[in-house]
C-alpha cells in the first residue's frame, strides 16, 4: 500500500529531474543560438561571395546530383570565381568550393585536413576500418603495408587473371548471343529510347553490362586479392556476391534523413530497426564468416611454408598483409580483425570501381561507333593470341600484358572514360584546427576585398571543404571547348593545361584523387579494364538500348532514364563482330 511517508521523496525527484531538464534544455538552446547565429557571424567563409539562399536552404542537389551539377559547377565558376561557397544545412553551415589547383593541393595534402567523422562512420559500417576510412598514423602505417601488393611488378602478375576473368565473361556474353536468356525482366517497363541508335542495327541481344561487368570484377579481386575463387560469373547467388549486392542496393538509396540521424543518434537503430538495417547487418554477418575464413586459411598455409623454410611467394593482397603481420617490426602488425577490415575494402573498391569504369566505356563507345570502330582495329591490330593470354605461360603473357598496356588509342579511351564517368563525384575534407590556405586564383570577396594570387584565405576549425572531382575532369580551362564531350584524340595531344604541373592529379586526372589519400589500386584498374576491353571489343559489337543516367550513391552509377526505383542498371545491345 502507497505511504504518504514516499511524497517528500517523490517530490524531491520529480524537482531533480525537472532542473535536469530545464539544464538540458538551456544548454540546448544555446548550442542552437551558437550554431545558428554566433558562430556563422564568425566565419571566415561568411564574406566569400556564392550562390544565395534562404536560412534553411541547402544546395547539396545541385552539388551532387549528376544531372545538374555539371551545369551548376560551370555557372558558380563564371559567378563567383574558382573559389566560392556554398549553403549545407544552411546559412549557418557554409561550406568551401574550389577548383582552384593550389586549394586542392594544400587540402588533399595536408594532415589539418580529414575525412568528416560522418563520412567514416558511414564508411566503417559498410566497409569496417579499412585505408579509405582511416586517418592519420593509422592510414600512414596501413596503406605502407599495402601499397607493395598494387607495384607495377605486383599488377602485371596479376594479368593472368584479368585475361582468365575476361574471356569467361567473353564466353558467357556469347552464350547469351547463342541462347538469348528468356524474358527475365518481364515484371521491369520498357526501356526508353536510347539517344543515338544505328540505321542498321547488328545487335539485337539486350544485356545488362553493369551486373556482368559487377560479377567478374568480383572474381578478379577474389583470386588477385585473396587467392579465392568466388565463381560469381558463374552464379550471381554466390554468397559472399550476394551479400555485397544486397548491402549496396541499399546503401546506394542513400541515408535518407532516418539515416542521418541514425548517424547522430546510433540508438535509434536499435530501438527502430529498419530493413535497410537489417539487410546491412544480415549481409555483413555473410561477409564476416567467410572472410574470416579466408584470413584463417590464409594464415594456416604462409604458416605451414614458414616452417618448412620454403619462400612465400604469394603476391595477393592478403598473403603480403599477413606475411607483415609475421615481421618482428610490431608496427608493421595488423590484427585479424583489422585484416578482416581490409579485405571487406578491397572487394568492394577492386571491384566495384573498375566494373564501373568497364561498364561506363561500353556505354560511351556504343553511342559513339566510329570510336568503337577505331579502337577495335587498334586491338585487331594485335596478335592473335594476344587476348586469349590466361593460356599462354607468364613470360608470353606478360609480354601480350605489355603489348595490349602500349596501345595509344586504347589507352586514351580508358582515360576519357575515367574522366568523364569518375567513380567518385567528389571528396570531402574538414579542416581539424584554424588554417589558412594558398590560393593561385584571384577571389573578389563580397566586400569588395580581393585575396591576389598568393596569398591565403583563412578558414576555421569544423569547416568543410568540398573537392569537386567531376568539376575539375570537366574544367574547360583544363580541357578546352568540348571538355564534357566523349573525345579520346584529346589524349594523344593533351591541352597544355592538363599536362602542367600545376594540375597535380594521378594520371593527369582527378579520378583517383593524389597525395596520402590517392588510390592506391589505380595502376591495377586501369590494366584491368584495358585486358577486359581488348577481349570484349575484340569479339562484339556494342550498341545502345536505353537513355542512361548518373546518380549519385558511395560511387556515381548508371541507371534507366525515369526507372531510378529499378536500381542501377547498364542496359546495352550486344552482337558478334564479323570480320
Amino acid at each position: 500500500m502507497f505511504s504518504f511517508h514516499y511524497v517528500p521523496i517523490l517530490l524531491s525527484i520529480l524537482k531533480a529531474c525537472g532542473v535536469v531538464f530545464l539544464l538540458l534544455l538551456a544548454r540546448g538552446v544555446i548550442w542552437l543560438i551558437n550554431l545558428l547565429i554566433v558562430a556563422p557571424m564568425s566565419d571566415p567563409l561568411k564574406n566569400m561571395q556564392g550562390p544565395e539562399g534562404s536560412a534553411l536552404q541547402n544546395h547539396f542537389r545541385e552539388v551532387m546530383d549528376p544531372s545538374v551539377s555539371p551545369d551548376t559547377h560551370e555557372n558558380w565558376c563564371k559567378a563567383y570565381g574558382k573559389t566560392f561557397r556554398f549553403n549545407g544545412f544552411g546559412k549557418h553551415d557554409y561550406r568551401l568550393m574550389s577548383l582552384d589547383f593550389r586549394v586542392v593541393s594544400h587540402v588533399l595534402n595536408s594532415t589539418i585536413y580529414e575525412k568528416p567523422w560522418q563520412t567514416r562512420t558511414i564508411l566503417s559500417k559498410l566497409l569496417g576500418r579499412g585505408v579509405f576510412a582511416m586517418e592519420g598514423e593509422e592510414h600512414k602505417v596501413l596503406r605502407k603495408l599495402i601499397m607493395p601488393a598494387f607495384s607495377t611488378q605486383a599488377v602485371k602478375a596479376m594479368t593472368p587473371i584479368f585475361f582468365q576473368k575476361a574471356e569467361e565473361l567473353r564466353d558467357r556474353l556469347e552464350n547469351m548471343i547463342s541462347h538469348p536468356p528468356s524474358n527475365s525482366s518481364a515484371s521491369l517497363p520498357p526501356l526508353p529510347p536510347p539517344p543515338y541508335s544505328s540505321p542498321q542495327s547488328l545487335a539485337e541481344t539486350i544485356i545488362d553490362i553493369a551486373h556482368w561487368t559487377s560479377r567478374a570484377t568480383f572474381d578478379v579481386i577474389g583470386l588477385a586479392g585473396f587467392d579465392y575463387q568466388f565463381h560469381s560469373l558463374e552464379d550471381d547467388s554466390e554468397e559472399m556476391y550476394l551479400a555485397y549486392r544486397n548491402m549496396f542496393r541499399v546503401a546506394d538509396k542513400g541515408p535518407g534523413l532516418k539515416g542521418l540521424l541514425k548517424l547522430y543518434f546510433p540508438i535509434i537503430e536499435k530501438l527502430f530497426p529498419d530493413e535497410s538495417s537489417q539487410v546491412t547487418n544480415e549481409s555483413l554477418r555473410v561477409i564476416y564468416n567467410v572472410g574470416k575464413q579466408l584470413v584463417e586459411n590464409k594464415k594456416s598455409a604462409i604458416l605451414a611454408e614458414k616452417a618448412c623454410a620454403k619462400d612465400i611467394k604469394d603476391k595477393d593482397i592478403l598473403s603480403l598483409l599477413i606475411k607483415s603481420n609475421l615481421s618482428t617490426d610490431s608496427s608493421n602488425r595488423l590484427s585479424d580483425a583489422d585484416l578482416l577490415d581490409q579485405l571487406s575494402t578491397f572487394l568492394f573498391a577492386g571491384s566495384d570501381s573498375t566494373s564501373l569504369a568497364i561498364s561506363w566505356c561500353t556505354h560511351l563507345l556504343s553511342l559513339h561507333p566510329d570510336i568503337q570502330t577505331r579502337l577495335r582495329d587498334e586491338l585487331l591490330s594485335l596478335s592473335p593470341c594476344a587476348s586469349n593470354a590466361s593460356t599462354s605461360p607468364p613470360n608470353s603473357a606478360h609480354a601480350q600484358t605489355d603489348a595490349i598496356d602500349s596501345l595509344p588509342f586504347l589507352d586514351a579511351v580508358i582515360r576519357e572514360t575515367l574522366r568523364l564517368c569518375p567513380p567518385v563525384h567528389g571528396t570531402i575534407r574538414v579542416a581539424t584546427r584554424d588554417d589558412d590556405i594558398p590560393i593561385s586564383s584571384p577571389i573578389l570577396l563580397r566586400d569588395g576585398t580581393v585575396i591576389r594570387a598568393g596569398e591565403t584565405i583563412p578558414i576555421r576549425k569544423g569547416s568543410y571543404i568540398h573537392i569537386p572531382i567531376e568539376a575539375l575532369n570537366f574544367s574547360t580551362d583544363i580541357w578546352g571547348y568540348d571538355a564534357r564531350t566523349f573525345n579520346p584524340e584529346r589524349w594523344l595531344s593533351l591541352p597544355l593545361q592538363a599536362r602542367s604541373p600545376a594540375h597535380p592529379g594521378i594520371a593527369n586526372l582527378m579520378t583517383f584523387s593524389f597525395g596520402p589519400h590517392a588510390c592506391p589500386g589505380w595502376k591495377l584498374s586501369i590494366l584491368e579494364a584495358k585486358i577486359f576491353l581488348t577481349t570484349l571489343i575484340s569479339h562484339f559489337i556494342f550498341e545502345p538500348a536505353a537513355d542512361i543516367q548518373k546518380y549519385n550513391a558511395i560511387l556515381t552509377r548508371p541507371y534507366v532514364y525515369d526507372q531510378f526505383e529499378y536500381g542501377t542498371r547498364l542496359p546495352i545491345k550486344i552482337g558478334r563482330y564479323a570480320v
